[in-house]
C-alpha cells in the first residue's frame, strides 16, 4: 500500500472524528494560566511559555475556495459549454467534476450555506440578505452559533483571507456607521478585499472596493475589479509566506462573475465575435453534444422542454439578432477573462511550490443563469420602453463591456447557458435554478485524475468536506458562542475513491425560495409552487406538483406526479419535517416577504462629512424616489476662481465650473448659477419639487436664488449601487462637463441631502 493510499485511506475512515470537539484558542483567547515560578531574580524564576494561538498540524493543505455568480451549468467547456476557460479545465482535468451539485438559487443563500455548513434558512438567510421578514430564517442576521469556514480554519492555525464578493451581511449594516461584527473581518477572515460586503453586484470599471471594513481609493491602472481581486489574492499568499514558510492558508475567492453587468475588457469580448451569431439553440444543441460526449451528463439526456418565455431565434428581427450575439459575446469575454485570473492565482501556487498542496473547490454558480434580463436584457420592460433600450445599446455595441455600458442578456441565452435544465436563477423547484458544476482539484488526496463525480452533493456540503479533507477540528464554542450542529454532508469520500463506484451519502436536502419549493429525496424530487408569481413566473406561471425520478431523468423531462401519487403524498410529508426543522415557514407566494410591520428607521436628513480625506460618500443612501428633496452643500474654502465636482450620484451631478455652480443629470437636462461662488465660505443647495410630469430644479447660493430649469421626469436620488461622493467624481462622467476624477479645488466641510417622506 501506497503511502498516498494509506493517506486516503486515513481521510476516509476519520470523517467523523474530524468533528470533534476542541478547544477554541485564536479568537476566544483568555489569558493562558502560568504554569512556572516568578522569583526575586532570574536565577529563582521559572519560565513558562504557554500556547497562545493554535498551529495547523504538519502537511496540513491549503485550502482555496473559488465561487463564481448566475453563470449556469453549461457555460464552461469544463461541463461542455463554449466558453473557453482553460485554467478550469486545468484543474478539472487533473482533479474531479462533480456534475450533480447544488446551491440554493440565488446569491445571499447560497453563500451563507457555503460559508457555515448550515441550510440558508438555518442561517437566517432565507432569500437575499435585504429581506425584512420578523421570523427567524429570513432575517438575514448569520448566528453568531453558525461557524463559517473562516473561524473553523482560523482556530486550526489558518491564515485566513476572503477577496470579492461577500454578500452575507444584512444590507443595513453595509455602511460606514457599520456595526461591523458580521463583516468577514469579524466571521474568521483575517483580512477582506473586495466589494461592499453587503452588496450582490455593481459597477466592475468603477467598484466601491473595501479593504477590511474601509473604502479603498479608485484604482489609478483604470483595471476591471477582477484584475485587482487577483492581485489582491496573490498579495496575500505572498504577504503571508514572507512571513511563515509553514502556515497554510484558506483563499475564499469570489469574483463576482458572471453577476450583470458584464464589465469587461475590450480583447476578452472581441475574442467571441461572431460565435453566438448562430443563437441560443444552436449553442444548447452544440453543449449538449459536448456533454454526451465528456460524460457530463447520462447518455440519452436530450435538450429540456423549452422555457415558454424564450422566443424563436430566427423569427426575431436582425437588428435584434445583432444585439443579443453581442450581450452573449460580452458575457463569454467577462468568464474568460475571470478564468484567465484564476489561472494566475493557480501559477503562482505552482511557481512557489504549494500547488500540489492545495484543495481547490471552485463552485461554477451561486444559483443557475440569471433569467432576469427578460426578453431583450433590459429586465421588464414596456414594449416601448423595450423598443428605446434596443435602439439605444445597438448604438454601444462597439463600446460593450466598457464602462459607457451595462450589458445584461435575454432570457434566451439564459436558457441556453442552463443546458440540458430548465428555467433559471431563483427558481428553486427546477434544476435550472440549483444545478451548477462544481471542480475538486486535490493531487495530495485524489487518486484519479479527470474523473467524474455522480453523487448528490450540495453547497452545504463543501464546508464538512473541507473540514474533513484538511483534518481540522470543529470546537464546540467560538468566541465563546456554542455551535450548532453542521448540517452539510462531506463528501470526501467520492473525492478520495479512486472511481466514481461509491454509493450517495446525500439523500435528503429541501429547496425553497420566494415561491418555489422543492425536495430530494433518495433520487426522487417532488416540486410544488405555491402561487404564480415568483419574479419571472409572471410569464411562465406553474402552479401544478410535480415529480420527477432523477436517478433516471437527469433534466426534469418526464414528470411521474399522476403515476406516483403516493410518492408525491410522501415527500411532501418529507418536506414539511424539513420546513419545521429548518425556518422555512412561512410559505410565501410571492416576489417578497411582507414587510409592512418591519421596524424601519426612516431618515429624512442626511450628512455626509469629507473629514480628513477630504472627500465624502455615503454608499448606501436610502433615499425614496420621486420625492422633493434638497441637496445643500457646505463649502469653508472657495470663490470665483474654484472648480471640481461638489456632489454627484450615477445619474446626477452639482460641481463648480470657472466658478459658477452647475447641476446637470444624465438625461442631458443642464442648469448653470448665473453668478460665481463668492469668496470664502458658502452653502450652494439645489432644490428639487416634483410635479406630476416634470422636475422644477432651483439653485441657491446661500438664500440668493441663482437658477431655475424644468424638465421631463422626475430625478432619482437614490440607488443601493450608487455612491453619493462629496468633493470629487469618480467613475463614468454624468455629463460632458467635466472628466472624471474631478476634484474641488477649494474645501468642503459636508453635504446634507433632506427628502421629505
Amino acid at each position: 500500500m501506497t503511502n498516498k493510499t494509506k493517506l486516503i485511506g486515513r481521510l476516509a475512515a476519520g470523517g467523523a472524528a474530524l468533528l470533534a470537539s476542541a478547544p477554541a484558542l485564536a479568537q476566544y483567547s483568555p489569558n493562558a494560566p502560568f504554569h512556572g515560578k516568578i522569583g526575586k531574580t532570574v536565577e529563582d524564576t521559572k519560565t513558562d511559555y504557554p500556547e497562545h494561538n493554535p498551529v495547523a498540524r504538519l502537511g496540513a493543505p491549503n485550502v482555496v475556495w473559488i465561487l463564481l455568480d448566475d453563470t449556469g451549468f453549461g457555460v464552461s467547456s469544463s461541463f461542455g459549454g463554449l466558453v473557453e476557460t482553460p485554467a478550469m479545465d486545468y484543474l478539472a482535468e487533473n482533479g474531479l467534476r462533480f456534475n450533480n451539485f447544488h446551491t440554493a438559487s440565488i446569491s445571499a443563500a447560497t453563500r451563507a450555506a457555503l460559508l457555515t455548513g448550515r441550510n440558508h434558512h438555518s442561517s437566517h438567510m432565507g432569500r437575499f440578505n435585504d429581506d425584512k421578514f420578523g421570523t427567524p430564517g429570513y432575517d438575514t442576521y448569520i448566528p453568531m452559533e453558525n461557524g463559517t469556514m473562516a473561524e473553523i480554519l482560523r482556530e486550526n492555525g489558518y491564515a485566513t483571507f476572503c477577496v470579492g464578493k461577500y454578500n452575507a451581511i444584512p444590507v443595513v449594516d453595509g455602511t460606514n456607521a457599520g456595526p461591523f461584527n458580521r463583516w468577514p473581518t469579524g466571521r474568521g477572515f483575517d483580512h477582506y478585499y473586495g466589494f461592499n460586503p453587503a452588496s450582490g453586484s455593481g459597477d466592475q470599471w468603477h467598484p466601491l472596493i473595501y479593504r477590511d471594513t474601509h473604502r479603498e481609493p479608485e484604482d489609478p491602472q483604470g483595471r476591471p475589479a477582477v484584475i485587482r481581486l487577483a492581485d489582491e489574492a496573490i498579495n496575500y499568499i505572498a504577504d503571508l509566506r514572507t512571513g511563515s514558510e509553514t502556515k497554510p492558508f484558506f483563499l475564499y475567492f469570489a469574483p463576482g462573475t458572471a453577476h450583470t453587468p458584464y464589465h469587461v475588457s475590450k480583447e476578452w469580448v472581441e475574442k467571441y465575435r461572431g460565435r453566438f451569431d448562430s443563437g441560443w439553440a444552436d449553442y444548447s444543441r452544440r453543449t449538449l453534444e459536448n456533454q454526451l460526449r465528456m460524460g457530463i451528463v447520462p447518455q440519452g439526456t436530450e435538450l429540456a422542454i423549452a422555457n415558454p418565455d424564450v422566443e424563436d431565434w430566427d423569427s426575431l428581427p436582425e437588428r435584434e439578432r445583432r444585439l443579443y450575439a453581442r450581450q452573449m459575446e460580452c458575457f463569454a469575454g467577462y468568464m474568460s477573462e475571470t478564468d484567465y485570473q484564476i489561472g494566475r492565482i493557480v501559477d503562482f501556487l505552482r511557481r512557489i511550490g504549494e500547488l500540489d498542496n492545495t484543495l481547490i473547490i471552485i463552485a461554477l454558480g451561486d444559483n443557475g443563469a440569471s433569467g432576469e434580463g427578460s426578453r431583450t436584457g433590459g429586465r421588464e420592460l414596456t414594449p416601448k420602453k423595450e423598443k428605446d433600450y434596443i435602439e439605444n445599446e445597438l448604438k454601444l455595441l462597439d463600446h460593450y463591456g466598457d464602462e459607457l455600458t451595462w450589458p445584461f442578456y435575454p432570457t434566451g441565452w439564459a436558457q441556453a447557458c442552463s443546458t440540458p435544465f430548465r428555467f433559471y436563477k431563483k427558481w428553486a423547484d427546477y434544476e435550472g435554478g440549483t444545478h451548477d458544476g462544481l471542480i475538486v482539484f486535490y493531487p495530495s488526496g485524489t487518486l484519479e485524475k479527470g474523473g467524474i463525480r455522480t453523487q448528490y452533493t450540495h453547497v452545504t456540503d463543501i464546508f464538512p468536506t473541507t473540514v474533513e479533507l484538511t483534518g481540522s477540528k470543529v470546537p464546540k464554542t467560538i468566541n465563546g458562542y456554542p455551535q450548532t450542529d453542521i448540517e452539510g454532508t462531506s463528501f470526501a469520500y467520492a473525492v478520495t475513491s479512486p472511481d466514481n463506484n461509491v454509493k450517495d451519502r446525500k439523500t435528503l436536502q429541501y429547496y425553497e425560495l420566494n415561491a418555489s419549493y422543492a425536495l430530494y429525496k433518495d433520487g426522487w424530487k417532488v416540486q410544488f409552487p405555491n402561487g404564480a408569481v415568483n419574479g419571472m413566473r409572471k410569464v411562465c406561471p406553474d402552479t401544478d406538483v410535480h415529480l420527477y425520478n432523477l436517478k433516471e431523468d437527469f433534466n426534469e423531462a418526464h414528470d411521474l406526479a399522476a403515476q406516483y401519487p403516493g410518492k408525491v403524498k410522501e415527500l411532501l410529508k418529507e418536506f414539511d419535517k424539513e420546513a419545521r426543522k429548518h425556518n422555512v415557514y412561512p410559505l410565501k407566494s410571492g416576489k417578497n416577504a411582507d414587510a409592512k410591520n418591519y421596524p424601519e428607521v426612516t431618515r429624512t436628513h442626511y450628512d455626509i462629512l469629507t473629514g480628513a480625506r477630504g472627500w465624502g460618500e455615503y454608499p448606501y443612501f436610502d433615499g425614496t424616489l420621486n420625492k422633493p428633496f434638497t441637496i445643500s452643500v457646505y463649502i469653508d474654502e472657495g470663490g470665483p476662481s474654484d472648480s471640481g465636482m461638489l456632489i454627484c450620484q450615477k445619474a446626477w451631478a452639482l460641481f463648480v465650473r470657472d466658478g459658477k455652480p452647475v447641476f446637470v443629470t444624465a438625461g442631458g437636462s443642464r442648469l448653470v448659477s448665473d453668478r460665481p461662488l463668492p469668496e470664502g465660505a458658502c452653502v450652494v443647495k439645489a432644490v428639487a419639487d416634483h410635479k406630476p410630469t416634470f422636475t422644477s430644479l432651483t439653485l441657491f447660493i446661500d438664500d440668493t436664488h441663482v437658477g431655475n430649469i424644468d424638465f421631463k421626469g422626475r430625478l432619482n436620488i437614490t440607488g443601493k449601487s450608487n455612491a453619493i461622493n462629496v468633493g470629487r467624481s469618480w467613475g463614468v462622467s454624468v455629463s460632458g462637463d467635466y472628466e472624471s476624477p474631478f476634484y474641488f479645488t477649494g474645501k468642503i466641510f459636508k453635504a446634507s441631502i433632506d427628502v421629505e417622506r
